[in-house]
Parts: C-alpha cells; sequence; structure tokens
C-alpha cells in the first residue's frame, strides 16, 4: 500500500481496492497508477493526470474530475453516477482512446470533453450532458443515450449514432436528428430494456 498522504506524484502507484473517498488529488500525477476497484466516491481529481491509469470497476460517484487527463484510460465499468448530485464532473476531461466499455455514465458532465476514438460500447449515458464535447470516432455501439443533451457535440456522424440502444428524448442537432428519425426512428421510441 502506498502512503498518499500529501502526494502529488502517484505515477504507477498501485491504490487497487483502496478506499479514497474524498480525498483531494486536485493537480496529481496518477499517470499508470493502478485503481482498479478503487473507492474514489466525492474524491477531487480536478485536472489530475490519469494518462493510462487502471480505473476498471472503480466507483467515481460524485468525484469531480473536471480537466482530468485521461488519455488511453480504462474506464470499464466504472460507476460515475451520483446519487443526488446529477453526476460526475467531467467537462472539458481530456478522454481520448480512453476505455468506457459499459461505463455507468448516467448523468454525469461531460460538457466540452473529448473523446475522440473512445470506447463507449455498451456504455449508459442517460441524462449524460455532451454539449459540447467532441466525439469524432467514438464507438457508441449499444450506448444508451436517453435524454442525453447532445446538441452541439462534435465529431457526431449518423452511422454512429444509427448504433447505438436508445435515443429516447435524446437532444440533437436538428440536421442529425432528421437524418436518424429517417433512418433509425426505432431509436426514438421509449426503450423497453430492463435495468
Amino acid at each position: 500500500m502506498v502512503d498518499i498522504a500529501g502526494r502529488k506524484d502517484l505515477r504507477e502507484a498501485n491504490l487497487k481496492g483502496t478506499d479514497l473517498r474524498g480525498k483531494n488529488f486536485q493537480g496529481a500525477d496518477l499517470e499508470k497508477a493502478d485503481l482498479i476497484e478503487t473507492d474514489l466516491r466525492e474524491a477531487n481529481l480536478e485536472g489530475a493526470n490519469l494518462k493510462g491509469a487502471d480505473l476498471f470497476k472503480a466507483n467515481l460517484r460524485e468525484a469531480n474530475l473536471e480537466g482530468a487527463y485521461l488519455i488511453w484510460a480504462d474506464l470499464r465499468w466504472v460507476q460515475l453516477e451520483a446519487a443526488h448530485l446529477g453526476g460526475a464532473h467531467l467537462e472539458g476531461a481530456r478522454l481520448e482512446e480512453a476505455n468506457l466499455e459499459k461505463a455507468d455514465l448516467k448523468g454525469a458532465y461531460l460538457e466540452g470533453a473529448n473523446l475522440i476514438n473512445a470506447d463507449l460500447g455498451e456504455a449508459n449515458l442517460e441524462r449524460a450532458t455532451l454539449k459540447g464535447a467532441n466525439l469524432e470516432g467514438a464507438n457508441l455501439e449499444g450506448a444508451k443515450l436517453e435524454t442525453a443533451l447532445l446538441e452541439e457535440a462534435y465529431g457526431l456522424s449518423p452511422d454512429q449514432l444509427s448504433k447505438v440502444k436508445t435515443l429516447y428524448n435524446a437532444k440533437l442537432d436538428e440536421k442529425l436528428l432528421l437524418a436518424l428519425k429517417e433512418k433509425c426512428p426505432a431509436l426514438f421510441e421509449k426503450p423497453e430494456y430492463k435495468e
């Protein structure tokens, strides 16, 4: 176990399964850190370097990840939904090529986030705010985008969005909305899947 009290350089630290609830990691260097199944609820990771960090099944509910650098991070099966505050803060986060497969991003704030080539396959993005996010080349296959705010998102194509599980009540730019309603009207119907 690594002693983290007051440390900003935690590159390659083994913090697997650690309870780090509410800890302050603002601006910390956690590059390639092992954070598998780590409890980071309500942690402050604003501006933290998490490049290549392994956050598989980490609990990031109500964590502040605003401006965090998450390129190549493994975020599969992470829990980001905030029970009362509406979602984790990832505004402006760098998530290029991050693996967010099956991540629970329900209600997350991803406004202006960079998600170029990110894997969001089967991710739950219900009620997520993606306004101004860059989703160029992002995999959205099977993603749940019910009531998501996708207005002014960059790099989105009808082809990408045709592969999602649902766009029920999602807010899209008019051009994308019209193209998809014509090509895939079933995406806008109330989903029947069970959680």
